[in-house]
């Protein structure tokens, strides 16, 4: 529970339909089994200490008092586990007959929430069996202890206080008017649902698009509990199915039909960090009840995976639909901004190295878009004192292939008349050495700029810009910067991706041997002919940057 982590647990255990004993039997065993393995919150199905397919035995006394006696059972053998469970069972208030839910934690009975939506289809008909749940709240009594019944509440931990879940059941998610709306307006970063929904063909996919949508507008860690092995299968088949899905991400599952459990850790306090910035969260609900309980704070020990390269799709034909799209939106924005300045022209520098090179891609399909000539863009290569032929021959080869016009300036002259009136050595490599270059070269495409009346076009990508890793009045400044937003991992594969589809061998040739390049500013003296000065060797690798810059911006 470490740093806002909960590990949770969905589960749908064997069992007997109509058996109380042997199912309380059952969930005990699994609950003893998942909290030992350190789940905090462990959620089972609907009507898991009856089944869901007892039919017209949900009319019988004898039956309905058996799963209360269950239910007590359970909450006694619960005392012995650090743990929240929620069970599902037939109760009874008011002589009338409803689809609850329990919840459960140092060995008593927290509260009781009936289900919403109950309603017959073609494949069960629960109206015939079970109330809708009352509108207001009020109070039962279980073996002389006072508990809330109804929807309008949620659980709260008092060692994590931003740990706080409520409870709906099944077909509940569906509803225009959804529970789980109203739990996450009251503060719930949890919300647990027990369904006994039966499995047909492309449901499984249909459930967890659904789950993951719910997830992602409410903000929160959504947990499914499905019925499963032992309910009856005279008209339809269990699977079992169970999802953790947080803020839209499947995080755990335990696949249909498989038995497994869906165990993952939420990250509470993330969910609370993506809710300050959404209005309708500000607003608390003052018609709940909210009732603690208590879990004492140990380290979680994580199983669920993270992305090493959050950025970037693992699935290749994912990334490549990605990479293709991002593009197109860069290329939109520019096309637009081009036709607004009325601008002749695109300048910017082209240094044969990544980010330049995807800048220059972008302006190339602008210009497509406008049915402009690729004349129009005027691509400039500006060698100093850093620059090697690696670099400066891969930017001519690249503003060949793509038919743009190329102009090369050396500013090893300009620089060196500067380091004089400033009184600077040649031989200081310090960052007066290296920024004087960068902003000799701004200097250059902002005057070619007004020469041909045309837009500097920015190159620095998203990662450069959240390190401060450019010169301030050099290469910081344009008139519109395309790469603002993408990381240097993404825009390796956005290149790669470009070389991959091209249907010019030789260009794809020059954008894999830029690919190839180390990443570098070159604004120190080449070693041998070699790059020496590279970046990752000075701020890190690009990689870890990327990972803390994702979930920061997050």
């Amino acid at each position: 529970m470490k740093h806002g982590f909960i590990k949770v647990a969905a589960t749908a255990p064997q069992i007997k339909v109509a058996d109380c004993q042997y199912n309380a039997s059952s969930i005990i065993a699994k609950i003893g089994e998942l909290a030992e393995n350190g789940a905090k919150l462990i959620v089972f199905p609907e009507l898991c200490i009856t089944g869901s397919t007892c039919g017209d035995l949900f009319f019988q006394p004898i039956f309905i008092s058996s799963a209360l006696k269950a239910l007590n059972s359970i909450a006694k053998a619960a005392k012995n586990y650090d743990a929240a469970i929620i069970v599902g069972l037939p109760f009874e208030y008011n002589q009338s007959l409803y689809d609850c839910a329990a919840v459960i934690s140092g060995g008593k009975i927290l509260g009781i929430v009936p289900k919403t939506s109950v309603f017959g289809n073609s494949f069960s008909d629960k109206s015939r069996y079970f109330a809708k749940a009352p509108g207001d709240m009020c109070f039962v009594d279980i073996e002389g202890d006072i508990v809330p019944f109804g929807t309008k509440q949620v659980f709260k931990c008092k060692s994590l206080p931003n740990f706080v879940f409520g409870v709906e059941i099944g077909e509940d998610m569906y509803s225009l008017s959804p529970v789980s709306a109203r739990h996450a307006e009251a503060g719930a970063t949890v919300i647990a649902n027990i369904s006994a929904e039966c499995e047909l063909v492309s449901k499984e996919a249909y459930r967890r698009n659904f789950i993951n949508a719910q997830a992602s507008r409410l903000k929160c860690a959504y947990i499914f509990a499905n019925a499963g092995e032992g309910e009856s299968t005279t008209d339809c088949v269990y699977s079992g199915h169970c999802i953790i899905s947080e803020n839209g991400h499947i995080i755990g599952e335990g696949k249909p039909f498989s038995g497994a459990c869906a165990v993952s850790e939420a990250d509470v306090d993330r969910l609370v960090f993506e809710r300050r910035s959404i209005a309708d969260f500000a607003q608390h609900r003052a018609d709940y009840i909210v009732t603690e309980f208590d879990i004492s704070v140990s380290q979680t020990n994580l199983t669920r995976r993270f992305s090493t390269h959050p950025f970037i799709p693992e699935d290749e034909a994912l990334r490549g639909e990605r990479c293709e799209q991002i593009l197109v939106m860069q290329a939109s924005g520019l096309k637009k901004r081009w036709e607004h300045t009325h601008a002749q022209s695109l300048v910017l520098g082209i240094s044969g190295g990544l980010d330049s090179s995807l800048a220059l891609l972008v302006c190339c399909r602008a210009a497509d878009m406008l049915s402009k000539p690729r004349t129009d863009i005027i691509a400039v290569t500006m060698p100093g004192l850093g620059t090697t032929g690696r670099t400066k021959n891969n930017a001519v080869l690249l503003c060949k292939r793509l038919g743009v016009t190329l102009k090369s300036i050396s500013i090893t002259n300009m620089v060196k008349t500067h380091f004089a009136d400033i009184s600077h050595s040649e031989n200081t490599f310090d960052t007066t050495y290296e920024n004087a270059q960068a902003r000799s070269r701004t200097l250059v495409l902002m005057d070619l700029a007004n020469k041909y009346n045309g837009l500097v076009i920015g190159t620095g990508d998203l990662s450069e810009l959240a390190l401060g890793w450019a010169t301030y009045n050099g290469d910081h400044m344009s008139m519109y910067g395309v790469n603002a937003s993408i990381p240097k991992t993404l825009l390796k594969h956005m290149i790669a991706n470009y070389s991959g589809r091209c249907n010019d061998r030789e260009l794809s040739a020059v954008l894999e041997d830029i690919l190839a390049t180390p990443v570098s500013p070159e604004l120190l003296p080449a070693d041998n002919g070699q790059i020496a000065q590279k970046t990752e060797d000075l701020v890190g690798p690009y990689e870890l940057h990327d990972f803390f810059l994702y979930h920061m911006i997050r």
